[in-house]
């Protein structure tokens, strides 16, 4: 099915404009398909590839006969894409085990890691003090280890990943105290004949006391300008959600291992510094990015030649948001990183400095996929190594090699071939998990994806993106003056309305106290060194009988400087 889209949604950042992505269409791809297992229900969905395979990863995964009666369940499981070119749905899975036969067809029943339970792990291994923990609580609680996210390639053979170790009581009196993080353990991640290989690197990397630093993302890339002998040795950018947002942390490849050697990003000073924030930080001013996040991954695209940031927010509308890092926007006055990236020359995939060097786009609805007959969906993610011949960073490659032959093969053709895509990264394959039973321990679930297909980019002399501001032919808002087009009575001297004609929202941080509409609640966007443009959610409004639905909620914007507390608080009716 193509749903044509034309994405426009925007927040104008003070004088500098900036342009939305546009989604062309989206074609829908179907669930996930295991061949080798009888019925196979699991969550999450994340991948990376290693040695021309692709591996998937996902959470909890359960088996079940055709009655559905469970024949295994564990805590994580890991599969090849069987052949991504003639069928990009197929998997291979591993550790597949004849565990009986059906009575009414006498056909075998196959289940992955059969001989393993809940308790005793999955495709990722337990230590041993979480076995004794699993055993001792005899399924009331568990210890379990949920990937979380995609792996980070360090090598055309290698990956890591920090996934959380998350205590879940099955009846917890409190239902807010279901999942309880205990911390993130540091995986090695590789491929063999025999299946994915999964190898921990000692216990808990980073206790859950602190941000979940590579819960969300990470990036390998190069070190600081600031140090142009260490051009050898490589950064690892590890982002971690909060209540608030994204925060940042910065360590070397080297000693990922010891989380004392990390350091963390102040967006009040604009530096890296040793004292980590706290888990329970609330001020915006101190968060790396502010916003809503659950899933989501931040990866190099070779169509928009910057990063881009696509995620689930905690709104339960199942549906895929976007940013970029915005060339155009640089934050502070850093000779090495002006307008139009580093040196003025835009940036590559090992670039992650810029990641702290430029502001990042404003939030766009991607895609809303559609749920499952069980509910919203989640765990919403992107994966860059389809369609695309530049998913590594070209360092990556052994010393020696032709700039003509760092490229990976493409993967998906039959879906779009590398002929027809238009370019690298121009098509992008979505991930979602489906509920097709809800229920916190009899849910049935189903990895599904998507193919989106940007539109062409303009033609820009100025930077990698056009620039874009508000029309010019907005009516103008009057004090004490209702406006039609955005439905809003003015309080406000003359300022141009909110609602551009026809493509959706835009404001500014001049116009603090203006009524927008159709905004995600809590987005937070940075607008330079000082400034902070905050939407106040106000609650749904009934109009001309409408119900209250997400798309009639109301929302202010609120503008602070760093220095001082709110500048203007607005009330709402």
């Amino acid at each position: 099915m193509h749903t044509s889209l034309c994405v426009y949604f925007a927040l104008l950042a003070c004088a500098e404009a900036w342009t939305p992505i546009v989604v062309k269409n989206v074609t829908q791809l179907g669930p996930q398909v295991s061949p080798d297992v009888t019925r196979v229900s699991r969550d999450g969905g994340y991948s990376v590839l290693l040695e021309d395979r692709i591996i998937w990863l996902y959470d909890d995964t359960e088996c079940l006969d055709l009655s559905g009666k469970q024949l295994s369940f564990v805590s994580n499981t890991a599969s090849y894409a069987k052949d991504p070119n003639k069928n990009i749905s197929m998997l291979q899975d591993f550790g597949v085990e004849a565990v009986g036969r059906e009575k009414k067809s006498g056909q075998t029943d196959y289940a992955i890691l059969a001989d393993k339970t809940v308790g005793t792990g999955g495709w990722i291994d337990f230590s041993d003090d979480e076995l004794y923990f699993n055993k001792e609580q005899k399924g009331k609680e568990r210890v379990a280890i949920w990937p979380g996210t995609s792996p980070t390639p360090y090598s055309l053979s290698k990956a890591l990943l920090f996934a959380p170790l998350v205590y879940v009581d099955s009846k917890p009196q409190n239902p807010s105290k279901q999942y309880q993080a205990r911390g993130m353990t540091l995986i090695g991640v590789s491929t063999s004949s025999n299946g994915p290989v999964a190898k921990r690197q000692g216990d808990l990397i980073i206790w859950g006391t602190e941000v979940a630093y590579g819960g969300f993302s990470s990036l390998f890339g190069y070190t600081s300008t600031a140090n142009p002998q260490d051009l050898e040795k490589r950064d690892v950018y590890l982002f971690g959600i909060t209540d608030a947002g994204l925060q940042l942390a910065r360590a070397r490849a080297e000693v990922l291992t010891d989380f004392s050697k990390y350091r963390f990003w102040d967006p009040v000073g604009l530096e890296f510094i040793n004292t980590p924030p706290k888990l329970e930080e609330k001020d915006y001013r101190k968060i790396y990015l502010p916003g809503s996040f659950t899933y989501g991954n931040i990866f190099f695209s070779p169509y928009f030649h910057t990063f881009i940031m696509v995620y689930f927010n905690k709104f339960v509308d199942s549906t895929f948001r976007i940013r970029y890092l915005d060339l155009n926007n640089p934050v502070g006055d850093d000779p090495f990183w002006p307008k139009r990236g580093k040196h003025g020359q835009g940036i590559a995939p090992e670039d992650i400095e810029a990641l702290v060097k430029y502001a990042w786009s404003p939030e766009q609805e991607l895609y809303k996929s559609p749920p499952g007959k069980g509910g919203f969906n989640y765990a919403g993610m992107a994966h860059p190594e389809y369609f695309n011949r530049h998913y590594f960073a070209s360092s990556l490659y052994p010393k020696g090699t032709l700039a003509s032959q760092r490229r990976n093969p493409w993967y998906g053709s039959k879906t779009v071939s590398e002929k027809e895509a238009g370019g690298d990264g121009k098509h992008l394959l979505l991930s979602w998990t489906s509920q097709l039973r809800g229920g916190l321990n009899s849910g049935i679930y189903q990895v599904r994806l998507a193919k989106v297909e940007f539109d062409t980019i303009p033609d820009n002399p100025d930077g990698i993106f056009p620039s874009a501001a508000a029309s010019s032919s907005m009516p103008t808002h009057i004090a004490g003056k209702y406006c039609r087009q955005c439905a809003n009575f003015n309080r406000q001297r003359r300022a141009k309305c909110t609602t551009a004609l026809g493509t959706g929202i835009v404001a500014s941080a001049g116009m603090v106290g203006v009524v927008v509409r159709t905004v995600a609640a809590a987005d937070y966007v940075r607008l330079g060194v000082q400034d902070v443009v905050r939407i106040l959610v106000r609650k749904p409004q009934h109009r001309d009988g409408l119900q209250e639905t997400e798309s009639s909620w109301v929302y202010r914007v609120q503008a602070w400087d760093v220095s001082t507390p709110p500048l203007e608080t607005i009330q709402t009716e």
